[in-house]
């Protein structure tokens, strides 16, 4: 099978950062999906784990890539949820190969079946960012489901992101919350105004002097999804006494002790400790997938599809994370088809 790999972790400029190769077709056992991948999309994970990640031991190569669509090709003896042909969506196992390749194993219970209403391209887009939203918004941070009238507030920074894009969706739309997103280009702007957002915010100036122009100088809930370090201090200024904050991010250092004084608590979400860990829950995720399916399907949420990259190889992969690393990116990159 063709897939896109690598040898050594390292800078993008290098001549064999990513490369066309071939593997042999992998093998359904156990729980797992064998899928053919039709569509992929490219997170902020996949540049770091290039960066810093060869490949494990006895392997030549490394597969990157996790959110990927396709179809179910064959099915280990232990599969229920699955059948072959059955159309998927779902976001891999970091500690696993990566979905950079025309077939590809996964544990049936990361994964959804896809949106009938959406394409592979537009499918793609979605998983992994859904997954982290869905579970910091309702799982780690608790925010009940639903339109009970509440004066809370939630601000989103980095919401022009393919987390906060779909984040914002998700608390727009499914819960009371009034929702604040940060975005510091008038088109990044405008795209979160139109997933939602009741209120917009330029992440480049202070956040205390923002959220006062709009009336809301204190936030009940603050969701940070980049550049934390850079904005901390404003965070803690920012968030209510007794808020919560999020991340997930990595900040050199997070000094939580400066949140004592307000009793903040401090919450982080990582959406692969599910299946790196093997978790009793671990079949949360293909329940979240599946319902956010239908949530699709039904009009509430829209994919977050920002550009189509072509076709799934070395070259358009590279593309792809050339844009991720400029932090310029809007919404998500999606790759479609083989050579």
């Amino acid at each position: 099978m063709k897939a896109i790999g690598y040898t050594h972790p390292g800078a993008l400029d290098r001549p064999d950062a990513l490369s066309d190769i071939t593997q042999p077709d992998p093998v359904a056992t156990g729980r797992d999906l064998l899928v053919e991948v039709h569509a992929v999309s490219v997170n902020p994970v996949d540049t770091k784990v290039r960066k810093g990640s060869g490949p494990a031991e006895g392997q030549a190569y490394k597969v990157l890539g996790w959110d990927a669509s396709g179809i179910v090709r064959a099915v280990g003896p232990d599969v229920t949820l699955f059948a072959p042909g059955d159309r998927v969506w779902y976001a891999g196992s970091i500690a696993r190969p990566g979905t950079n390749s025309e077939l590809h194993l996964v544990d049936e219970r990361i994964v959804g079946h896809a949106p009938k209403s959406l394409d592979f391209a537009e499918a793609a887009a979605l998983p992994l960012t859904t997954i982290t939203a869905w579970e910091l918004l309702f799982d780690r941070l608790r925010v009940a489901p639903g339109k009970q009238p509440t004066n809370k507030t939630l601000l989103i920074i980095g919401a022009s992101g393919g987390v906060g894009s779909i984040l914002t969706q998700l608390a727009a739309r499914l819960t009371s919350l009034t929702v604040i997103g940060t975005a510091s280009r008038p088109e990044t702007q405008a795209w979160v105004r139109e997933l939602g957002a009741h209120h917009v915010i330029d992440h480049s100036k202070p956040l205390a002097q923002e959220l006062a122009r709009i009336g809301h100088p204190t936030v009940d809930i603050i969701v940070s999804l980049t550049q934390t370090d850079a904005h901390f201090d404003q965070i803690v200024e920012a968030i209510a006494p007794q808020g919560q904050f999020a991340l997930i991010d990595d900040p050199v250092s997070l000094d939580v002790t400066k949140f004592k004084r307000k009793s903040v608590s401090v919450h982080w979400e990582l959406m692969f400790t599910r299946a790196l860990f093997g978790t009793e829950d671990m079949v949360g995720q293909h329940r979240l997938l599946t319902e956010v399916a239908q949530l699709v399907d039904a009009g509430l949420i829209r994919t977050t599809l920002d550009q189509r990259f072509g076709a799934i190889n070395a070259e358009n992969l590279k593309r792809a994370h050339a844009l991720i690393e400029s932090g310029k990116a809007r919404g998500k990159l999606v790759l479609q088809g083989w050579d």
